[in-house]
Parts: structure tokens; C-alpha cells; sequence
């Protein structure tokens, strides 16, 4: 048995992790509350195009936002890599390379939304198609963005029960805490795969139900790395 000692380099990245979990939730909380909800009209591509030409800057700023939280991603997926890498490497780099495909689904959010306000702007090539069928083709691409976040979903619910599987090994965190993180996770990934197959489990199953214990844990873990960091490992035996 191995002891797996913590050095300066892994508590580093455990502040960095626990800030960038937490900044991850104030980013989203932001776009979709502050921008998103108060620009988009469910089933109304004409009121939905006539906010959004409205309020450019602003939907700019969500398109922003969605840059920043890829930022955010590869930042977390780095941090916890240097963390976990010592329990064990492979792991490790499956679950940074599943975040890795989350932050990519997160791009390509940006790019629709920035083609979706492309479509009611003033372009010479525009005027091909009426004003109706512009906006439904913008609200198509906001649509979009809503399928790259579904499809990039079970790849974020791996990606956290490795983690937790890792974190669980270690015990640099508390093992409640670590099990804790397993059960939403597989959870969530359970959820995308069936919502992706059947796509009216969300009438069964809340969609806001996916991921949300799974958000709970990782802003709970973001808060103990932060505040309490590392503990000292125990034994790590072979995986």
C-alpha cells in the first residue's frame, strides 16, 4: 500500500478548482437569469427576435458569457487533474478529457447563439427570406444551443463520477462527501443517455432534475476545497 502524500502544486489547484466551481454556477446563474429568461419567449420566434434586436448588447453579453464558462472548464478540468492525477493517472485524464467535450458542446452554444443574432441583423444577403422565416431560423439556433447542452450532459456526468470515484479513493476529500458526488452523477448521466433515446422522458422527469443534484454537490465541493482544502490521504491501494 502506498501513502499518497498532497503537495504544494495539489492544493493549489484545489483553491483554483473550488473557485472555479463556484464562479462556474454564478456564470450560468447570470446568463440565463439576468439575460436569457428576459429575452427569450417561449414558443415566440417573433417576440423572441424583436428582444434580442432590442437588447443586441446585452445578448452579446450572454454570448460572452458562454466563452468565459468554456475558460472556466478547461481551468477546472487542469485544476482537478493535477489533483487526482496521483490516484490514478488514466482516470484521471478520461474524466479531464469528458470536461474537455463539455467545454467544446459550450462552444459551439456561442456559435449558435452568435449565428442566431447573424440571422436578424442587417446582412446584404438577408433579404432573400422574409422577415417571419429569419426569425424562426434564429430561434431554430437558439434551439440548438439547448440540444449542444443536452449532448454535452452525460459527458459532464462521467467526467464527475470518476472524479468522485477518485476523490473517494484519496480521501484528500471526506468519503460522505465523495459518495455523495457518485449518486447525482450517475444519476445525471442515467438521465442524458434516456433523454437523448426518449426524448419525452423530461415529461416523466423534470430536465431541471438532471443536473441539478449534481450542481449541488460540485458547488458544495467547490466550497470545502476552497475553504478547507486538502486533507491529508490516507493509504492509496492499486485501482
Amino acid at each position: 500500500m502506498a501513502i499518497s502524500t498532497i503537495d504544494e502544486s495539489q492544493r493549489k489547484a484545489a483553491k483554483v478548482a473550488g473557485c472555479t466551481f463556484l464562479l462556474a454556477m454564478a456564470i450560468v446563474v447570470f446568463a440565463n437569469y439576468g439575460i436569457n429568461f428576459r429575452l427569450i419567449v417561449p414558443g415566440n420566434a417573433a417576440d423572441t427576435a424583436r428582444n434580442i434586436v432590442a437588447h443586441e448588447t446585452l445578448f452579446r453579453l450572454n454570448i460572452a458569457c458562454n466563452l468565459v464558462y468554456v475558460v472556466n472548464i478547461l481551468v477546472l478540468l487542469t485544476a482537478l487533474y493535477v489533483i487526482l492525477k496521483p490516484v490514478n493517472r488514466g482516470l484521471a485524464l478520461m474524466a479531464a478529457s469528458c470536461r474537455l467535450v463539455l467545454a467544446l458542446m459550450w462552444g459551439i452554444t456561442a456559435l449558435n447563439t452568435l449565428a442566431a443574432l447573424r440571422l436578424l441583423g442587417h446582412a446584404a444577403y438577408l433579404p432573400v427570406f422574409n422577415v417571419g422565416q429569419l426569425q424562426t431560423l434564429a430561434r431554430l439556433h437558439l434551439v440548438s444551443t439547448y440540444d449542444a447542452y443536452y449532448v454535452g450532459l452525460p459527458f459532464w456526468g462521467v467526467a464527475s463520477t470518476v472524479c468522485s470515484y477518485l476523490w473517494f479513493k484519496s480521501r484528500y476529500i471526506p468519503r460522505a462527501l465523495a459518495v455523495f458526488g457518485v449518486i447525482p452523477s450517475v444519476w445525471c448521466m442515467i438521465c442524458a443517455f434516456i433523454f437523448i433515446v426518449f426524448p419525452d422522458f423530461d415529461a416523466a422527469v423534470n430536465a431541471w432534475w438532471f443536473d441539478l443534484p449534481m450542481v449541488v454537490f460540485e458547488m458544495t465541493l467547490g466550497l470545502w476545497l476552497l475553504f478547507k482544502g486538502l486533507s491529508p490521504s490516507g493509504p492509496v491501494g492499486p485501482l
